[in-house]
């Protein structure tokens, strides 16, 4: 009759501990290390998003793009229809504030000047007259004031009439350039249609859109650089003005640079890097 023996229960731990010293049964030293050891710290401002230039939370983004625009610019518009006799300059040409751009053919807002200047001019003899009979008591005092306010009726015609007149001109509000032509001479054009484009290229300014947040310390007067794109310059630059809203959405508010004028080469529509930061303190 075969009798087994069952090990003791110390025997079996005996074992155990002998296997785990000698290395039969083994902890992996990095899921050990994951067990253990504390999570790695990240430091303020190193997390995804938060590099030089991003809109992440912290404070050491001090750039961002930017955009050249004229602080002046309009598009030039007809206040009267007509047929256009003058429209000179081509896109890029320059000219000076006061300069003739543009003029509608005028023959006929003219002679209505004149035929009202005749008339006003008919009324001025007729109230003339009344006043000389008038002193002699040879006519009434109504007649008097009927032909005084047929002048004054008569001044506001020829007045109306010149106005017309005067929109027949279209001078340049500032010195500038010409952006784009959207007529041609010879054209006829009803009232409101656009006929130049025009900016003033001697005040430029930096537009950017900035983090909210940077309103902390961001302020007018201050002074940040501007690379260019374009030239591969940089030029200096201020805050001149901060806008008045903040987008609630993106979190941005515009600014806009002072750039310091007769910057060679220097174009609206041009962009680059504006680089800005905290002041000291």
């Amino acid at each position: 009759m075969r009798v087994i023996r069952r090990p003791s229960a110390s025997c079996a731990l005996a074992a155990a501990l002998g296997l785990l010293v000698a290395g039969s049964v083994a902890v992996p030293p990095a899921a050990a290390q994951d067990l253990y050891s504390p999570p790695p710290l990240v430091a303020p401002g190193a997390a995804a998003g938060e590099a030089s230039g991003g809109w992440g939370g912290g404070d050491v983004e001090t750039e961002i793009r930017a955009q050249i625009s004229p602080r002046r610019h309009t598009v030039l518009s007809t206040e009267i229809p007509g047929k256009i006799v003058t429209l000179g300059l081509r896109e890029g040409e320059r000219f000076a504030q006061g300069d003739l751009l543009a003029a509608i053919d005028c023959a006929a807002h003219e002679a209505r000047r004149d035929r009202a200047a005749a008339q006003e001019e008919a009324s001025r003899r007729r109230l003339e007259t009344a006043g000389r009979l008038d002193r002699l008591s040879s006519i009434s005092r109504l007649e008097v004031d009927e032909a005084r306010s047929a002048l004054v009726a008569a001044q506001a015609e020829t007045a109306l009439a010149q106005v017309f007149v005067d929109r027949c001109e279209i001078r340049a509000p500032f010195d500038g350039r010409v952006v784009e032509r959207r007529a041609q001479e010879h054209q006829y054009v009803g009232e409101g249609a656009e006929l130049l484009a025009i900016l003033d290229d001697g005040a430029l300014e930096a537009e950017m859109l900035v983090p909210s947040r940077w309103l902390r310390w961001l302020a007018p007067g201050q002074r940040f650089s501007l690379a260019v794109d374009e030239l591969g310059i940089t030029i200096e630059a201020e805050i001149a003005r901060i806008g008045a809203r903040v987008d609630p959405v993106s979190q941005s508010v515009k600014v806009f640079g002072r750039i310091p004028q007769g910057t060679p080469g220097l174009v609206a529509g041009m962009s680059g890097v504006a680089r800005l930061a905290p002041p000291d303190g």
